[in-house]
């Protein structure tokens, strides 16, 4: 479903004057239909994401009447894993090791996914700020598998992502998943977790895996309350 000015500036919490104003001025991905600016659900999430721009619970809401329920970032974490001490000394070496730990199906041609992923990182950062980055999320990773995957990885050291506040990377998620519909739900709960202060508190100082799976579970159990409150 193609969004008007007013769905997003509902979603982002803002003016309809301050979306026109982003589409001009920060890059706020649109296209025009019979003179008016529509915009894609996906490349707005994306957008949002990487700009650090906080948006309404209602965006979950539509995106559980559409899609497989029961997937959060709990299970996804689960699923992708946690992995510390990845080896690097560049932005591309970051990204070789990211892929060569994603617990891909076998027969996965990992190569393949490396190259595409060094190709987002040629047309865009993926870097979110604080140290962190989302890499690939323009062009979801769909793959044979089971379930949504978020894996979180840190870096040996942080590596120039090129991104908008300057600071190094160290800290990346990759998300695989079985549908676009599950990629994109699963960004959507992420990056609401990443504004989320307790969650990213977490994630920057490479807490436990624990630690962190329980911060996201409080995440999860606050975005359900107000999906709740937001439908009475």
């Amino acid at each position: 479903m193609q969004l008007t000015v007013r769905d997003v500036s509902r979603f982002l919490n803002v003016s309809e004057s301050t979306v026109t104003r982003w589409i001009h001025q920060r890059g706020l991905p649109a296209r025009h239909v019979n003179g008016q600016p529509r915009f894609n659900r996906f490349e707005l999430l994306e957008w949002a994401t990487v700009n650090g721009i906080k948006f309404s619970v209602e965006v979950f809401d539509r995106l559980e009447a559409e899609d497989e329920p029961g997937q959060t970032l709990v299970d996804g974490l689960e699923a992708g894993g946690i992995f510390h001490d990845l080896k690097d000394t560049n932005k591309d070496r970051a990204l070789r090791a990211l892929v060569e730990v994603l617990p891909l199906p076998e027969g996965v041609d990992r190569e393949l996914l490396l190259r595409l992923f060094l190709a987002r990182e040629a047309s865009a950062t993926t870097a979110v700020g604080d140290g962190i980055a989302v890499p690939h999320v323009r062009n979801p990773i769909v793959l044979h598998v089971e379930r949504p995957m978020v894996t979180l990885c840190y870096l040996e050291r942080p590596v120039d992502f090129g991104a908008l506040d300057g600071k190094p990377v160290y800290v990346l998620f990759s998300l695989i998943c079985p549908t676009v519909r599950s990629h994109l739900r699963m960004l959507s709960r992420l990056s609401f977790a990443l504004h989320d202060p307790s969650f990213k508190a977490a994630v920057l100082r490479r807490a436990g895996r624990d630690e962190i799976l329980r911060e996201a579970s409080r995440v999860e159990a606050g975005l359900a309350a107000a999906a709740v409150t937001s439908g009475k």
